[in-house]
């Protein structure tokens, strides 16, 4: 099969063609133009979409050497995200597929974030534990086979992409603040504060970010003078080690061999170290990093799943901002 995947649930545009299981190409525009403001503005992500979307197409179909009358279907994102991001990337794919007569069908880009994992290891054997880890979303998720999920634990308030990004305005750096703080975390000594890191106890699976927040905005009010590395290093680790205990803990409850992480936060190469070395007796499973923000591969790879066993959506489909998996 051939699966135009779409992507435009915040402030990436990206189209990519999967063939039989394939990635055969993916074309992305970041948004720069949120960078002044240090966070997404809803109104402009779907005013961009709306300018490069046709274009984003254009390339990855170039770039795949095939031509719309050569697709057999469409995949779109359909949930979670901004309202008006989703609006016009679904309202895209509905009028090509109108125009082409092919199935189209509305993807959740939670589970697509998790599937991007066979993306980096085509021979990954269910069952497996993801961390999912991004700017909205921190869960812990027991995946038992293709459409059987079962939920874990999340986080109770602030997920940890948006911890990090909290943390960086704090800190006076730019958006987004995950690379921000990843980037002087390097020069840092990350045992040189002690924050805290809530509802650690063994086995348990939900996460806590808000009081971390918190306790940077006291500590960096008091202590300006000191090394900034040293406190992103610090505030990185008190994130990541949680993330990482925990993710160990899902393991060794569900006696799972395999553990994946997705999620724009699986692009930390902290992250990554750090559950490698505290989980060695794991294959942990990262996709590349640029599978891991938001991008269509995924998007393409798993509408073609459901697109091969004949799961198709109505054209009439609504967006779903709040999209859950389960």
């Amino acid at each position: 099969m051939k699966i135009l995947g779409i992507e435009t649930s915040c402030d990436e545009t990206a189209a990519s063609v999967c063939v039989d299981g394939k990635i055969v190409s993916s074309a992305l525009s970041s948004q720069e133009i949120h960078n002044k403001f240090g966070g997404v503005i809803p109104e402009l992500a779907s005013r961009e979409h709306e300018k490069t979307l046709n274009l984003i197409v254009l390339k990855a179909l170039k770039e795949s050497k095939l031509s719309v009358k050569d697709l057999d279907g469409i995949a779109v994102t359909q949930g979670p995200g901004l309202s008006g991001a989703l609006i016009a990337g679904t309202s895209f794919a509905k009028g090509l597929a109108v125009g082409l007569n092919i199935p189209i069908l509305g993807i959740n880009h939670l589970e697509a974030h998790i599937f991007a994992n066979f993306l980096a290891e085509p021979e990954l054997e269910f069952p497996f534990v993801c961390l999912l880890v991004s700017g909205g979303h921190t869960q812990l998720w027991e995946i038992e086979n293709f459409m059987s999920y079962r939920l874990l634990g999340e986080t109770r308030d602030d997920a940890a992409g948006e911890a990090f990004d909290k943390g960086a305005r704090i800190l006076g750096l730019g958006y987004p603040g995950g690379p921000e703080i990843e980037h002087l975390a390097k020069n840092g000594d990350h045992k040189s504060i002690d924050f805290p890191k809530a509802l650690m106890k063994k086995n348990n699976f939900e996460f806590s970010f808000s009081g971390l927040k918190t306790a940077l905005l006291y500590y960096f009010e008091k202590n300006k003078k000191m090394k900034i590395e040293d406190i992103a290093a610090s505030y990185q680790f008190a994130i990541i080690d949680v993330l990482v205990k925990k993710l160990k803990y899902a393991a060794d409850l569900t006696n799972c061999k395999n553990c994946v992480v997705a999620g724009g936060v699986a692009a930390n190469q902290f992250l990554r170290q750090h559950s490698k070395k505290q989980m060695s007796n794991r294959n942990i499973i990262f996709p590349h990093p640029s599978l891991c923000t938001d991008n269509a591969a995924m998007i393409a790879y798993l509408g073609e799943k459901y697109l091969s066993i004949g799961k198709t959506s109505h054209l009439n489909f609504s967006i779903s901002p709040n999209m859950k998996i389960v």
